[in-house]
């Protein structure tokens, strides 16, 4: 079957029956500026007959794009957080604005850096009309999850801030259930980087009702539970484990870089999470955030760009991104 254009075949029959070193140069060899690498010819129905890959925004001065990622229909903008950059010897993270200019399917928009007060913001999810935002907190702000509006002056509201008293640790991402209740994982990086005091929780996901201020613990036993996603009927949640990238960003390739799969079960009127499996493992870099389309194709952005995976966790494909999904010139590369 012929490729569109921006496309390369991965030979995965030949790659398992060759030397290591072989696999990641011949897969992007074609692809100096990025593009999709087929595994499996199922990728190309999704990926439709001219995929396109496109640079929408850079930033030379830091790493302005890292995560969240919350497209706001209505507005037609991206709001994006950075990775950890310093300011006068203080570390920070800045939230952002990506919005369209001129409509339609222009691909040029402005970046406007915001500061609603949301201390060292990471992953984000469409929450009423604007974003709820993890907030990662400092020495003295214990964090949790932030409602902002999306308009201004951006007011917020927090929604969750410990768990029966207790600080989080540095809540990283969040995923609301179709019955309003807000699933958020969180790990111990804040503390590991710094910016964080001693935890006082272990790695773990939760649940949080906010129509009844309940709060469960729902899973442990990941080493950093980072990225979380449902499938499209909700009966699998989808957490990624990014322990193989610790501290202050050291790599460890024999830590767990994986995506482990939960069905989600009722007991008594409640749901619980159950039958922890290993849904997939990247070959490259860490699963971070993670998304599933409505056929149930898993999304998460690695070490190379976006992985794809069927529903039965065969790597079909990937947005193949050089540097990385963040990479070296700080550019944020959407779907479209």
């Amino acid at each position: 079957m012929a490729l569109p254009p921006n496309c390369e075949r991965y030979p995965r029959t030949e790659v398992a029956s060759n030397k290591p070193e072989f696999f990641r140069a011949a897969a992007a060899k074609n692809l100096p500026n990025g593009g999709f690498i087929i595994y499996d010819d199922t990728f190309l129905s999704i990926l439709g007959p001219a995929p396109e890959l496109d640079v929408i925004a850079e930033n030379d001065a830091y790493p302005f794009a890292h995560e969240a990622g919350v497209y706001i229909p209505a507005h037609d903008e991206v709001w994006i957080t950075s990775n950890q950059f310093k300011v006068a010897g203080k570390k920070k993270i800045q939230i952002a604005k990506l919005k369209r200019v001129g409509g339609g399917g222009s691909k040029t928009f402005t970046v406007e850096e915001v500061d609603p007060g949301i201390e060292m913001a990471n992953g984000g999810v469409n929450y009423r009309e604007g974003v709820l935002f993890c907030e990662q907190g400092t020495f003295t702000n214990p964090g949790g999850l932030v409602y902002m509006e999306a308009t201004p002056p951006y007011r917020t509201q927090t929604i969750i801030s410990n768990y029966h008293g207790r600080w989080f640790n540095s809540v990283n991402d969040v995923v609301v259930h179709s019955d309003g209740s807000i699933w958020f994982t969180d790990p111990t990086y804040g503390y590991e980087q710094d910016i964080r005091p001693r935890p006082q929780l272990p790695s773990q996901v939760y649940r949080y009702d906010p129509r009844t201020g309940d709060v469960r613990a729902v899973a442990d036993g990941i080493r950093k539970p980072n990225g979380l996603c449902f499938s499209p009927d909700e009966k699998t949640l989808y957490i990624t484990d990014t322990d193989a990238v610790h501290g202050e960003g050291v790599y460890e390739p024999d830590r767990p870089a994986s995506i482990y799969a939960f069905d989600v079960i009722y007991l008594h009127g409640a749901p619980f999470l159950a039958n922890k499996r290993l849904f997939a493992m990247t070959d490259c870099g860490i699963p971070d955030g993670i998304k599933c389309d409505t056929a149930g194709n898993v999304y998460s952005g690695c070490g190379d760009g976006v992985h794809v995976w069927t529903p039965g966790g065969s790597l079909i494909g990937k947005i193949y991104v050089p540097g990385g999904c963040t990479v070296r010139r700080n550019r944020k590369f959407p779907i479209e």
